[in-house]
């Protein structure tokens, strides 16, 4: 990636849509290889023009609950998932800034078949423009925990337990006062927390950890 802020490597405007289609295949083994390691919500990326861009298997089994038609191929997403693309797309015009996001998400709860599941979206925006931001929407089924700690992050990171414990949380899209009512500490406390995740995962913002542990 070219910036934290972004989930998909800028490529020159003449490159050969082969490579392109390359990159982007290889980009999404490489997450499919994260997803299958790691606990917690499903995740998806789309583009602002609606195209998915990666999407892990957690996120098709929620979907399943989402859709009434049973239909969770790639050409139809569910359509509460439409919704909350269309109204971060909306949002994206005015939050053009990553910070924007940092403590902002677009949340909704929906029932079906006696399961209730939480979509929690935000945008991520780029500096070339809305066409080249990003999407990002986790789909948890509410009442389950996320499962054991993902050992990938200690030897990739060097992050501790309690950290690790706040990306998890952070990949729910929760704020800050979320996490720290989750973990029993103060916000503060948070904040020091994800000072020292930034600084081992070289960002500079939340949105850029979320990357950086989506993409590694």
């Amino acid at each position: 990636m070219s910036s934290v802020i972004s989930v998909s490597t800028r490529k020159s405007a003449d490159a050969p849509e082969d490579a392109e289609n390359q990159d982007d295949q290889a980009s999404a083994a490489d997450a499919e290889s994260i997803a299958q390691r790691r606990a917690g919500p499903g995740i998806l990326i789309l583009s602002t023009s609606g195209h998915l861009l990666y999407k892990d298997r957690r996120v098709w089994e929620l979907c399943g609950a989402l859709d009434k038609n049973g239909d969770t191929t790639q050409k139809m997403l569910p359509l509460p998932i439409q919704e909350v693309c269309a109204e971060i797309n909306k949002l994206l015009l005015v939050r053009t800034d990553a910070k924007d996001w940092e403590q902002f998400r677009v949340k909704r709860v929906f029932e079906t078949s006696g399961r209730q599941v939480l979509l929690s979206g935000l945008g991520l925006p780029d500096r070339h423009g809305l066409q080249q931001s990003r999407i990002l929407i986790t789909v948890e089924e509410i009442g389950r925990r996320p499962g054991p700690t993902v050992e990938y992050l200690k030897d990739v990171f060097r992050l501790t337990d309690r950290e690790i414990m706040v990306v998890q949380d952070l990949l729910k899209g929760w704020t800050n006062k979320e996490i720290a009512t989750d973990l029993g500490v103060t916000e503060q406390t948070i904040k020091e927390h994800i000072k020292h995740i930034m600084a081992k995962t070289k960002t500079t913002t939340r949105t850029g950890i979320l990357v950086q542990v989506i993409r590694f």
